[in-house]
C-alpha cells in the first residue's frame, strides 16, 4: 500500500545518494593530493580506481531508483543533471592522476600546492551545497556557498595565468613544460567541474524556493 512514509523514504534516498556522490568526489581529490605528496603512485592509483568504482555504482543506483520511483523530492531531470555534474569531478581527477604518474620523471621541483588547495576547498563547498538540498529554506547559506565556489574558480583562473607566464619564460625544457601545462589544465578543469556542480545545485534551489 502506498504511504507518505514510503514517499519520503524515497526522497531521502536520492538526497543520500547525491551526498554520497559528492563525498566520493571529495575523496578522489584527497587521494590525488596524497599521490602528489608520496612516491607510492601504484597504491594511490589503486585507491583512486576503487573510489571511481564506488562513484560509478552510486550513479547506477541513482539511475535504477529513478526508473522505479514515480514521485521524487526533486525533479527527475534535476537529479540526473546533478548526478552527471558530480560524476565528472572524479572522472577528471582520475585522468589527472594518470597524467601525474606518466609525467612524474619530469616533475622534480614542481609545486602544485596552491592548485590542489583550491581544488580541495572547491569539493568541500560542493559537498556542503549538496547537503543543503535536504533543507532549501536557508537560501542565504546556499548563495554564500555558491559565491565562495565562484570565487575559488576565479582564483584558479588567475593562478593559471601566473603559472603559464612562468612556463613561457623559458625556464623549463619543452617536454617538461608540456607535462606541467597538461597537469595545470586538468587541475583547472577539475575546479571548473566543481563550479558546474555548484551551478546545478543553485539552479535546483532557485527553482524550488
Amino acid at each position: 500500500m502506498f504511504s507518505l512514509q514510503m514517499l519520503f523514504g524515497k526522497a531521502d534516498r536520492f538526497y543520500q545518494l547525491l551526498e554520497d556522490a559528492a563525498t566520493e568526489a571529495h575523496e578522489s581529490v584527497r587521494l590525488v593530493i596524497e599521490m602528489i605528496k608520496t612516491p607510492d603512485a601504484a597504491k594511490n592509483l589503486d585507491n583512486l580506481a576503487l573510489s571511481r568504482r564506488k562513484e560509478k555504482k552510486i550513479g547506477e543506483q541513482i539511475t535504477a531508483e529513478l526508473v522505479k520511483t514515480f514521485v521524487t523530492g526533486l525533479e527527475r531531470e534535476d537529479i540526473e543533471a546533478l548526478a552527471l555534474a558530480l560524476r565528472k569531478i572524479p572522472k577528471t581527477i582520475e585522468k589527472l592522476a594518470e597524467r601525474i604518474t606518466l609525467g612524474r620523471p619530469h616533475l622534480a621541483g614542481v609545486e602544485f600546492t596552491r592548485q590542489m588547495e583550491i581544488l580541495e576547498q572547491s569539493t568541500d563547498v560542493v559537498l556542503a551545497m549538496v547537503k543543503q538540498l535536504r533543507d532549501m529554506r536557508h537560501l542565504e547559506k546556499i548563495h554564500e556557498l555558491n559565491t565562495k565556489l565562484q570565487y575559488l574558480e576565479g582564483e584558479a583562473d588567475k593562478l593559471m595565468t601566473e603559472l603559464l607566464k612562468e612556463l613561457y619564460s623559458g625556464r623549463y625544457d619543452a617536454i617538461k613544460a608540456m607535462v606541467i601545462r597538461d597537469l595545470y589544465e586538468l587541475m583547472e578543469k577539475a575546479i571548473d567541474r566543481c563550479r558546474d556542480a555548484g551551478n546545478v545545485v543553485m539552479h535546483i534551489v532557485l527553482k524550488n524556493s
